[in-house]
């Protein structure tokens, strides 16, 4: 039953204080530190509801029962509340705002305001008459579009002054971009400033949206040099008009004829909201973002959304007269229009938006199913420690795989995991030593002895839990290398057998056989896949790498030495058998350098 919050007499005193105008409020807590800052229309009327309605939620209730001091700041409009609001907020961060999940600085296209402008993107804005398109909130984006401005125009690269003065006194020479054509050499004064700025201009015209204008332009003249002959100046003309097209063609979404439209939309949780934005022009996308924020008190989705939209708008300084939203909200800004379409093109670009907004939400709990909190791992391993009615928590586990090739090239391989996750700078690859032929037992004994003798030498931490990749032979094979090493029964070890997922413990002929749903199964299961994948790379390469070794050992007088000489010179056997004899006698000398072209040319 909810019982009604009384506010004590100070706080009753500065409520009566506050004129019914627009503003910004902060309230303290009994330490002087900002726990909440809001906007209001009407000052008075906005505080009081604190304290005569009922909490939306738990937190609100416990957020106004630690309210100790009330500030407030009047402005004159409420869109001027609103900005003031954000300012505060991301200056002192309130514990009860709402946390926007982003803060970074978007990068822009700068043309520079120089001879000969560079075009470029920074992230700092300088005020020397330069000329700033954007800011692109998606790295994708503007890299596209400086890619498609230098591989249609042929823009320098270069920060050398191009002055008159300069280029007339000869100052400079041509680089590498002039070679390889990306430059037509302004610094030589062979292309005159003139041809230059009229490329800058086209460009300008692109990055504001406008590429139809530049396509009409081009095809216009492209139709005049081809009237005049001048054939290679069209078809050079011609390719821009092509790669233009494609663009075009890939960024376009909807009707052309939607000028210049902000689009939002949200969808959230219990936590949070998601929040997309997509910056259209002419029908295209040329911008778009999304953005997380966390709720404090149990915030509306229109709530939020009014404040990504300020946000965005505010932050990439847009200028559109039109804002496109998947749900109604109140806008302080009178001379934008507010739309919330229900068919047609505007709606495509609010279900484009959407979708987006979904997909980041599904990243966004994929992220935080990835960096599971401890509590979490814990479970997890409290579920393995009883399924496999251990003494301790498996905080470490160890598995182990064999593999070779009908009994050749032998290798194992052990991973480790620390926590439920990988740990692959643990790793490790062994090549078996003392097994001739193909024995998985003796191959497994090996390793396990190998593996834990060099632990306790080194006096390194041993694991909870052993995993053999095996049934009950390859089990029975480790056991034995655990005794000779003084650590049966120290270490809990089991197999796990291919065919039915079985669980085999020492000494016991029964299997145990876990859900295949549960998460011990599963840690289990990766486990011995990892160790598998990893072995098998290693068997791979060493096969790989024994076999070109062979292959060159195998031709009589060649050792060793002068094998290694000719594999890192050549790179690889195919490679020394395409070689002439002069290039060999180059490498290892005359008399050695004829075995080996005898042996691959005169077989």
């Amino acid at each position: 039953m909810y019982v009604k919050y009384t506010p004590p007499d100070y706080i009753s005193e500065q409520l009566g204080l506050l004129p019914e105008e627009p503003g910004v409020y902060q309230f303290f807590n009994s330490d002087q530190i900002i726990i909440y800052c809001g906007k209001a229309k009407n000052l008075k009327k906005r505080v009081s509801s604190y304290f005569n309605k009922k909490p939306d939620s738990a937190k609100l209730a416990i957020m106004v029962r630690k309210i100790h001091l009330i500030r407030h700041i009047i402005v004159e409009t409420e869109s001027d509340a609103l900005l003031l609001e954000n300012t505060l907020i991301k200056k002192h961060l309130p514990r009860y705002n709402v946390l926007l999940k982003d803060d970074k600085t978007f990068p822009w296209i700068c043309i520079k305001n120089e001879a000969f402008p560079r075009i470029f993107a920074t992230r700092n804005m300088v005020s020397d008459g330069s000329k700033y398109f954007g800011p692109y909130t998606s790295g994708k984006i503007w890299k596209s579009m400086l890619e498609l401005i230098r591989s249609t125009y042929k823009i320098r690269t270069c920060s050398l002054n191009l002055s008159e003065e300069n280029i007339n006194a000869k100052k400079f020479k041509v680089c590498l971009e002039y070679h390889l054509g990306n430059c037509l050499g302004p610094c030589i004064d062979e292309q005159n400033e003139s041809d230059y700025q009229e490329n800058v201009e086209q460009i300008e015209k692109i990055l504001k949206g406008h590429t139809r204008e530049v396509l009409k332009l081009l095809t216009s003249r492209m139709a005049e040099m081809a009237e005049s002959y001048d054939f290679e100046g069209a078809n050079r003309l011609k390719e821009k008009v092509e790669m233009l097209r494609r663009f075009q063609a890939r960024s376009t979404v909807v009707n052309p004829a939607i000028k210049e439209v902000d689009v939002f939309s949200i969808v959230t949780d219990e936590k949070a909201g998601y929040v997309n934005f997509l910056k259209v022009v002419n029908g295209a996308v040329i911008q778009a973002h999304s953005m997380e924020l966390k709720k404090r008190l149990h915030e509306s989705s229109e709530s939020l959304l009014s404040l990504a939209v300020f946000e965005m708008r505010n932050r990439i300084q847009s200028k559109s007269n039109e804002v496109i939203l998947s749900e109604s909200i109140e806008y302080v800004d009178g001379g934008v229009k507010i739309v919330v379409p229900i068919r047609g093109d505007r709606k495509t670009l609010v279900d484009l938006s959407t979708r987006n907004a979904k997909y980041f939400r599904l990243e966004r709990q994929k992220q935080r199913i990835k960096h599971l909190p401890a509590n979490r791992v814990s479970r997890k391993l409290e579920t393995l420690k009883s399924d496999l009615r251990m003494e301790h928590i498996p905080e470490h586990i160890e598995c182990f795989d064999n593999s070779n090739t009908q009994g050749t090239f032998p290798v194992a391989a052990c991973v480790v995991f620390k926590n439920a996750r990988p740990s692959k700078k643990d790793y490790r690859h062994f090549n078996i030593k003392t097994v001739q032929g193909s024995d998985d037992f003796a191959s497994m004994e090996e390793v396990i002895f190998r593996r834990y003798r060099r632990l306790l030498d080194e006096e390194q931490a041993l694991p909870q839990l052993i995993v053999v990749d095996g049934g009950k032979g390859q089990l029975s094979a480790a056991v034995k290398s655990l005794e000779k090493l003084n650590l049966r029964g120290k270490i809990t070890i089991i197999g796990i057998a291919k065919r039915l997922e079985e669980i085999y413990f020492p000494n016991d002929s029964v299997p145990l056989y876990l859900d295949k749903n549960s998460e011990s199964l599963k840690i289990i299961q990766q486990l011995r896949n990892e160790a598998h994948r990893f072995g098998i790379t290693h068997h791979r390469d060493k096969r790989s790498k024994d076999l070109i070794k062979s292959e060159l050992t195998a031709i009589g007088g060649i050792g060793e030495k002068t094998r290694d000489i000719l594999l890192s010179e050549f790179g690889s056997v195919h490679a020394i058998k395409e070689a002439n004899i002069d290039k060999l006698i180059n490498k290892i000398g005359k008399a050695k350098a004829r075995k080996v072209y005898e042996y691959f040319n005169l077989k």
